[in-house]
């Protein structure tokens, strides 16, 4: 593929997404209702839950890119990396909101990108339990279930609905609870989902008018951060740097710049050194 991939690359790439993100979500789907079964592990803390379904979306989805582009990298949050030769990668959270899932909420997500050189050129959401798919091909805009999406209008940052999300790390956690106090007087509330990939979404549709967190991993946004881009969101890196997945602000443009300087002075670029 070229360096500068054309809009059928990217379609293609977007296609291929949606379709393995779409068969790992029914499979997710169709176990849901058995969760209280399932084999469950941690990772990271006691918190950081991992589940055999997990593993088994991840598997499905790398059988299914592997299928189609067998020269493709892959980065997996269960899996992790393995290396290709062609300049593709894909970034794979085969259940975002392990723990939402577990508990039979509905709010979980399947998240896969395609990059092209290290830039992000296609993303799909599919949350299963809600019947929706977020999908988007870089430079050809964001949908929901194949419709148009756009961020919300909102230049007000009092009237602004937030979202955000904590780490697993007691510490990490504890200084995120902090800045709560300092943000929640200005804002119209908060909101905390547990899952990423889809606040990314949310904005994106204007279900919420700007998401901030620290600690992320490249899975947990990789997609999202370009479904709202596309749709016209402003993103910003906390700390005033680039935007990562560690560090990231993502906002409607017109409360954008009063969110990030409430963030800045609130401290939400927290120290991510912390255990």
């Amino acid at each position: 593929m070229a360096d500068l991939p054309t809009r059928s690359d990217t379609d293609e790439l977007r296609e291929l997404a949606e379709r393995v993100a779409t068969e790992a979500g029914a499979m997710l789907l169709a176990a849901a209702s058995d969760h209280l079964r399932l084999e469950v592990t941690t990772k990271s803390s006691g918190t950081d839950m991992v589940s055999e379904m997990d593993h088994a979306a991840e598997a499905l989805i790398v059988k299914g890119i592997l299928a189609t582009r067998p020269n493709d990298a892959i980065l997996g949050e269960e899996s992790g990396a393995t290396e290709g030769t062609s300049g593709v990668r894909w970034v794979i959270d085969p259940l975002d909101g392990t723990t939402n899932y577990l508990y039979g909420h509905p709010v979980w997500a399947v998240s896969v990108a395609a990059e092209v050189d290290g830039v992000v050129q296609a993303g799909v959401v599919a949350a299963p339990g809600l019947g929706e798919t977020f999908a988007a091909s870089r430079g050809a805009g964001a949908t929901c279930n194949g419709h148009a999406i756009m961020v919300s209008g909102e230049v007000d940052l009092a009237s602004a609905l937030v979202g955000t999300g904590f780490g697993y790390l007691a510490a990490r956690r504890g200084l995120q609870a902090a800045v709560l106090p300092h943000v929640l007087p200005a804002v119209r509330d908060i909101r905390r989902y547990g899952v990423a990939s889809l606040d990314l979404c949310w904005v994106a549709c204007g279900r919420l008018d700007g998401y901030f967190e620290a600690g992320g991993q490249p899975w947990d946004v990789a997609a999202g951060l370009l479904i709202a881009a596309e749709a016209g969101a402003v993103a910003a890196g906390l700390d005033g740097g680039p935007v990562v997945a560690e560090s990231l602000m993502v906002a409607t443009p017109g409360v954008a710049p009063a969110l990030f300087e409430l963030l800045t002075r609130s401290g939400a670029a927290i120290d991510l050194s912390l255990k």
